[in-house]
């Protein structure tokens, strides 16, 4: 990344699921990674409930995000920006909780709209730098998935659905572990949601976000493995299907909270496939907030403004 001054940063993304902490160092020769931490509030859930962000979750958020701009600054990072995602897109009292962010942790909270998720996971993928063929994109979350094509010519195509992997599960599946007919109505919404996406021709795809990697701890006891194929994806939801989400937690190293919404995110990355005409997606550990992180480090406090031209490459 041209242009680019040593420095570090951080960021923290609002999910439906978690609240993730990620800080980073930047660099020309790309990003080396010096803290991760999450905490799970299960803001989406709440938000389906209520219909808005509770004051005790609220209490909850501003306390995390203090929590994690302490950790920034023991580390010697200063640059902290917290992102809001789909929970704060859904709740009604979203610019309530943006001003009680601010208040609490002296920084702003940013809003993000579908398709700033998808471009900033797209610059965490690709480092700030063009594709080498036509490469899409997806971030399968709790409450909402974004999918954004790479072209080798021409700027970004980014899109969103209101549809992810706890909203999915949550809406179908009764039982631990599900049944045979709790999977297939899950991939038959799955795919019922997602023929509706845009248009796209992508060469290859690319998975972000906690759905793809924990799917992949599934399945890949090599952690050098990096992709999911339609047999791996047949594997995963066999497991899904005969194993207690607790049990697979315990054995595969993956947050109780998350493996139960497993089977919803399986069968949206099926459906992505099968939309795309794919047959196997790499997954990615950068994603959002590496995006945030490099976006932040080359634009400063107008990021988000310029974020168009930066994955762009203008």
């Amino acid at each position: 990344m041209a242009g680019v001054r040593r420095v570090r940063g951080a960021a923290v993304a609002i999910g439906s699921t978690s609240v993730h902490f990620t800080a980073a160092a930047v660099s020309a020769d790309g990003l080396r990674l010096l803290a991760d931490d999450s905490a799970l509030l299960e803001l989406g859930s709440a938000v389906d409930a209520h219909g808005y962000i509770p004051g005790d979750r609220l209490v909850e958020l501003v306390s995390t995000l203090q929590r994690f701009a302490a950790s920034a600054a023991a580390i010697g990072v200063r640059d902290v920006t917290f992102i809001g995602t789909e929970p704060l897109r859904r709740a009604t009292n979203g610019r309530a909780v943006a001003a009680a962010v601010r208040e609490g942790t002296s920084r702003p909270l940013h809003l993000l709209s579908h398709e700033e998720e998808a471009l900033l996971s797209l610059y965490g993928v690709l480092r700030g730098h063009a594709p080498a063929a036509d490469t899409l994109v997806i971030d399968i979350g709790g409450g909402s998935s974004e999918y954004v094509l790479a072209r080798t010519s021409g700027r970004p195509l980014a899109h969103g659905l209101r549809i992810g992997a706890a909203r999915l599960t949550e809406a179908f599946v009764r039982h631990d572990p599900p049944t045979t007919g709790e999977i297939a109505e899950l991939r038959a919404e799955a795919h019922r949601r997602v023929e509706v996406a845009a248009d796209l021709a992508p060469a290859r795809a690319v998975l972000v976000g906690g759905t793809a990697e924990n799917l992949l701890r599934l399945v890949a006891q090599d952690r050098s493995l990096r992709s999911l194929d339609r047999r791996r994806l047949a594997l995963a939801v066999e497991m899904l299907e005969r194993e207690p989400a607790g049990a697979l937690a315990e054995r595969c190293a993956i947050r109780p909270q998350r493996a139960r919404i497993l089977p919803g995110g399986a069968a949206l990355v099926e459906a992505f496939l099968d939309r795309y005409r794919l047959g196997t997606a790499g997954v990615s550990r950068a994603g959002i907030r590496e995006g945030t992180i490099l976006a932040v480090a080359r634009a400063g406090d107008a990021w988000l403004d310029w974020l168009p031209d930066l994955v762009a490459g203008a």
